[in-house]
């Protein structure tokens, strides 16, 4: 395939995907396929290589209902939805720059040399309580983490549109009652772990109305 075809095609992937408020529950992703889209997310990029993020796939109709009953954005997805995925984000517990996760992070999952570790946790750090200022609360730490679980939600949204399958991220919930539900289920690893954000994949049931996007010169500027 050359270039040009190639470009074309992850174009159109873009104007095929839109956010889908109603799935035809008929049609299921394969296991295949959502395996390939889980790939997507697994090896997305995140801040300093933290990978802080957990994908809860919600198959369970009775959990589904008790996460409808208090997401006012998921009223059509989660009844519908072929896979429904709740998306988790890392608290200062686990993000802090000396906490247990990092340092295993580091050390077990990235293979960092103990002695370079060390080295770079001063460096983080720096990052965390001077650059960012991400340690004036917990709640900055646990939004710095959502903003990497968004890299991963948009390739996962992107590689399904690149083969046929339709998708709706979902922010519209009460997230402390999101919570309640979570915790309840045993799946926040005590307070390890929060919401950041839902999505529903499988298959429109209806044609959607044409995108619409600003011009390229509205959003767009160079610093020559």
């Amino acid at each position: 395939m050359d270039r040009e075809t190639k470009k074309q095609q992850i174009l159109d992937a873009f104007s095929f995907r839109h956010a889908t408020k109603e799935f035809d529950h008929t049609k299921k992703i394969s296991d295949e396929d959502f395996q390939f889209i889980l790939e997507t997310a697994r090896l997305s990029p995140s801040s300093v290589g933290y990978e802080p993020w957990k994908f809860v796939i919600v198959q369970n109709e009775t959990l589904r209902e008790k996460l409808r009953e208090v997401t006012w954005g998921g009223q059509g997805q989660l009844p519908t939805a072929s896979h429904f995925v709740v998306i988790l984000a890392r608290t200062i517990k686990d993000t802090k720059y000396d906490s247990d996760y990092v340092a295993n992070q580091m050390l077990h999952v990235k293979g960092i040399p103990a002695e370079m570790f060390e080295t770079i946790k001063a460096r983080y750090k720096t990052f965390q309580e001077n650059d960012l200022k991400l340690l004036e609360s917990n709640r900055s730490m646990f939004d710095w983490a959502s903003k990497q679980t968004y890299i991963a939600l948009a390739n996962m949204m992107t590689a399904a549109a690149q083969i046929g399958i339709d998708s709706c991220p979902i922010e519209g919930f009460d997230y402390d009652k999101v919570q309640e539900v979570l915790a309840d289920e045993g799946l926040l690893e005590n307070g390890h772990l929060a919401v950041s954000v839902m999505v529903a994949f499988g298959y429109r049931k209806n044609e959607p109305r044409p995108k619409t996007r600003k011009p390229i010169e509205d959003i767009v500027q160079w610093v020559k």
